[in-house]
């Protein structure tokens, strides 16, 4: 792909509704779905084959357009329960998605909508008739890519204007996008995890008390703590560790989320820091992984195109097992910058890059991948029996078997 201009869709006679113009001048032309307008963000390629709805809710994904390389979206349509971000009123996750084929109508039982009309509710930018392969060479050659992606059902598009947009925007490098995505007050979370042809579950009579940090939490984080028997506390992001301690918990959760760990822990750091010495267990995923590293004295860095997709293969080196998991981040812990009273646990088997540590004779440790899943693999599931077990040992309990009885 060079600075020019590409029609990608050569089964459609009709104008192209919608474009994705790169920061280095290539537009892509294709047809639009679901939000019209246009908006700056990251182009990433998801692997993913199932749960493009629960991709599409992560808060993690805030400031990114996400690219499917499975060239089928949308054939299982929407629904309410298949939702990541806490709010679904709040439009937190990714502000656009990029499609090979066009979207069909759904063909499941749970669908109670269409993907089209989702998207709109939803404020999300689609184009589809996009050669996703190409583009996704593109990325893994260039790295992640600055563009604007647009919509416009008459075609309409003033293509200087969008280069420059995509051209003058500054990326997420720098960007603290928790404060966007973050709740807006503390509350509680008590629903646990799905069970087909049941639905969600209640908490009952919980067992432990676990303070969320919430920098962008995915549900299904909360759903399998709370299946466990945790009643959960959500707080925002900026909240104080005094406050946090205040609640008396038996564990603190530093959660997932969108932007550069470096931005957001301006004001998380110095919190999680004091979290740290209060040796109260503490175990955190994704960004909640990178900023506890920045507060254990390690760095963080940009990665070249990230990880994005529910195949990933990581080494457990407290098992010496690999399983595959559920990704998404752009950024990573410099696994070289660990201090001495840290240990690095987990690995990517794609790149080397590091994937989790814990703290030497602290109850603290912290995963890069989605042990969640929603969507993707179990295999990380019992790293959540892990957490509870540090609980567990703090109050001089019996620890459970990190892997249930198959």
């Amino acid at each position: 792909m060079t600075n020019t201009t590409h029609t990608t869709a050569p089964w459609s006679k009709t104008k192209p509704t919608a474009v994705l113009v790169l920061a280095d001048g290539t537009v892509i032309e294709g047809m639009g779905a679901g939000a019209t307008g246009a908006v700056e963000a990251e182009v990433c390629f998801n692997t993913a084959l199932t749960g493009y709805q629960e991709i599409l809710t992560d808060p993690s994904y805030a400031g990114q357009i996400i690219t499917f390389t499975f060239p089928h979206i949308g054939n299982v349509g929407a629904n309410d329960e298949d939702i990541e971000n806490l709010t679904p009123a709040n439009h937190t996750g990714a502000v656009g998605v990029i499609l090979k084929a066009p979207v069909t109508a759904s063909s499941n039982y749970r669908a109670t909508q269409e993907l089209a009309p989702w998207l709109k509710s939803r404020g999300i930018i689609g184009i589809y008739g996009v050669d996703t392969r190409a583009l996704t060479a593109l990325i893994r050659e260039k790295g992640a890519q600055n563009a604007v992606i647009a919509h416009d059902p008459e075609g309409n598009f003033d293509l200087e204007a969008l280069k420059a947009r995509a051209k003058n925007w500054s990326g997420l490098e720098g960007l603290d996008l928790a404060k966007d995505v973050t709740s807006g007050q503390s509350s509680a979370w008590t629903q646990a995890p799905w069970v087909w042809n049941e639905g969600y579950g209640e908490l009952g009579e919980p067992k432990y008390h676990i303070v969320a940090i919430d920098y962008g939490v995915k549900r299904n984080i909360l759903r399998i703590l709370a299946g466990l028997g945790a009643k959960i506390t959500i707080v925002p992001a900026t909240t104080s560790a005094e406050d946090i301690l205040a609640y008396q918990p038996d564990g603190i959760f530093l959660s997932n989320g969108p932007g550069d760990p470096a931005a957001t822990g301006e004001y998380a750091v110095p919190t999680i820091e004091k979290l740290i010495a209060s040796d109260i267990p503490l175990f955190g995923i994704c960004l909640g992984h990178q900023m506890l590293a920045r507060a254990l004295g390690g760095n963080t860095q940009k990665m070249h195109q990230g990880h994005h997709g529910a195949n990933h293969p990581v080494k457990d080196y407290t098992t010496n097992k690999v399983e595959i998991v559920s990704m998404n981040h752009g950024f990573a812990v410099d696994s070289d910058s660990l201090p001495e009273n840290v240990e690095e646990t987990h690995v990517s088997l794609f790149d080397g890059t590091n994937c989790g540590l814990q703290v030497i004779g602290k109850p603290i440790f912290s995963v890069q991948h989605h042990p969640e899943a929603g969507p993707g693999s179990e295999d990380s599931h019992y790293l959540f029996r892990r957490f509870i077990n540090l609980i567990r040992a703090k109050r001089g309990e019996a620890l459970l078997p990190e892997r249930e009885a198959a």
